[in-house]
């Protein structure tokens, strides 16, 4: 199975840079899986995990609360607007991003972005729910 190249990289630090054999990510249109090969895309990404499979096909997650994907033939790149490993993940991590979410929320009138952060509060709900917290 050939590599790609990935990179997590947030505002505060690069949390993953090297080699991998897959990338699941959180998609504004649903979750994808990238592998070498993939056509190339721009994706915009929910709050959400990314499972990485490494090149000895471990897995590894990590939070992201949104951001965007760029996707070639050999490599995704994954901006996001924050990114934590799973240890720095907690309950109240993710209640703070509901909390963050809701206020975005009750602050617009544009009915799209309406429907798009109630859409993030129901998938950080879902990851809450996941990790059994």
């Amino acid at each position: 199975m050939a590599d790609i190249l990935f990179e997590l990289v947030s505002p505060e630090r690069i949390l993953f840079s090297g080699a991998v054999r897959a990338v699941m990510m959180p998609g504004s249109e649903g979750d994808m899986t990238v592998m070498s090969g993939h056509e190339p895309a721009i994706v915009a990404l929910q709050p959400g995990i990314i499972v990485v499979t490494d090149v000895q096909g471990h897995g590894h997650r990590a939070f992201v609360r949104g951001g965007i994907a760029e996707v070639t033939g050999g490599s995704v790149t994954i901006l996001a607007e924050r990114a934590l490993p799973p240890e720095e993940l907690s309950r109240e991590s993710l209640e703070e991003e509901i909390v963050r979410m809701e206020t975005i929320r009750e602050a617009t009138r544009d009915d799209a972005a309406r429907r798009n952060a109630d859409a993030a509060i129901a998938r950080l709900q879902q990851v809450k729910a996941t990790l059994s917290f």
